[in-house]
């Protein structure tokens, strides 16, 4: 939980400049309001179901439980969403909040492109301005989603800084914010950046997490061992795990992209191969250099390329609370092509490092046992990456 300042434990807090303080402000002022308001409740509620198509199922991988061979498999199924990703849970209530403090215009970040597209499909149904920051590196690797995102209305800008992937985007659109705070949301994709965001996204995500309680118990009358979720900056994971965190026996394990493997400068894994510092607002434990700066990263998948994680999940590795386990590349591969042949469910390749971690630990664990994997989106964006990945070369 957080405390009154923004905190979880020693990590969080509001490192930004003070021309943002007054934005930060208003946003957490107008929060603490809406979030206890009935009529902003039923109004996001409304959209969830109506639109977005929750709830979620949660569905039983019978045919990945016998050929794995241990624990039971239940999927929680984000990519069935509108826009093929959990990322719309947040996207819709900061753009129902965004709307309530009377502004007209959102920006966003996007690595993936999920993020993006959810922030302009919202933009689009609230009649908002939407301009998405996106690294011109994950422009070329997710060309299909920066069509999307025009389609949707949206003005998309190619970011050339730094290693131009999802970091870069996020200080562009900081900086783009700092700006025009008038009439501006900044609608950030993760449970990341300055207080009030960590709070706000987890709270906006939890709904994954409720519902797969309330899911399972209905399903196995209890509760799962393990609930097993991707983590970038985290807002998928935290959202699974969010209303497990008082139930001690269930395990709460985030799987990290490790890229070309923890012992490589190529990965992207923040709690096993990160220090702890100070980074877009906030502290957490970051991939750094010997100089204390921040690190290049590398994922195979543009939604798990970041540098760092959110300070909620840092604490829960201080608490031990939760375990985060790296997952490389080739695992990842691997997992997406299992799961689509094994139950005709193409993951996204963010997703399938979670699946990857599942198909290790699901063999060692009784068959009375029960995992709950958390799909946070769709395939159909990877699809050409990883046939690239294995020599196929084809046009998206």
């Amino acid at each position: 939980m957080t405390n009154a300042n923004g905190r979880f434990g020693v990590h969080g807090g509001q490192y930004i400049p003070e021309t943002l303080m007054n934005a930060v402000i208003e946003l957490e002022k107008a929060y603490n309001h809406y979030k206890n308001d009935p009529e902003f409740n039923r109004e996001l509620t409304e959209l969830l179901d109506a639109y977005a198509g929750r709830p979620s199922r949660l569905y039983y991988a019978e045919k990945m439980t016998k050929t794995l061979g241990g624990a039971k498999i239940y999927l929680k199924r984000e990519d069935l969403n509108h826009t093929g990703s959990h990322k719309i849970n947040n996207v819709l209530g900061q753009a129902l909040l965004a709307k309530k403090m009377g502004k007209t215009r959102l920006i966003a970040e996007t690595g993936a492109g999920q993020h993006g597209v959810a922030t302009a499909t919202a933009a689009a149904l609230m009649d908002m301005e939407c301009v998405v920051f996106m690294g011109e590196e994950d422009t070329k690797r997710q060309a299909l989603n920066v069509y999307r995102m025009k389609l949707l209305g949206a003005e998309v800008i190619p970011v050339t800084s730094g290693t131009a992937t999802l970091k870069d985007a996020v200080s562009e659109a900081m900086r783009e914010w700092t700006s025009r705070i008038d009439d501006t949301h900044y609608c950030l994709g993760s449970v990341m950046g300055p207080h009030p965001f960590p709070t706000i996204v987890r709270d906006f995500q939890a709904v994954i997490s409720r519902e797969i309680k309330a899911q399972i118990l209905e399903k196995e009358h209890r509760l799962p061992d393990a609930v097993i979720a991707c983590v970038g900056g985290g807002s998928n994971a935290i959202g699974s795990f969010y209303h497990f965190i008082e139930d001690e026996g269930v395990r709460l394990i985030g799987c990290e992209a490790a890229g070309r493997g923890i012992d490589t400068f190529e990965t992207a894994a923040t709690i096993n191969t990160g220090k702890l510092g100070i980074f877009h607002g906030m502290k957490s434990y970051f991939c750094q250099d010997k100089y204390g700066q921040i690190a290049p990263v590398y994922s195979i998948s543009a939604g798990l390329d970041y540098p760092g994680i959110g300070p909620e999940h840092a604490n829960l590795h201080d608490m031990g609370r939760a375990e985060y386990v790296p997952v490389t590349d080739a695992e990842a591969v691997c997992a997406f092509e299992f799961l689509s042949k094994m139950e005709g469910i193409i993951p996204a390749i963010e997703s399938a490092h979670a699946v990857a971690h599942a198909m290790k630990i699901a063999p060692t664990m009784n068959k009375d046992q029960i995992i709950v994997i958390t799909i946070s989106g769709r395939g159909d964006k990877d699809c050409a990456a990883i046939a690239r990945y294995r020599g196929e070369d084809i046009y998206e």
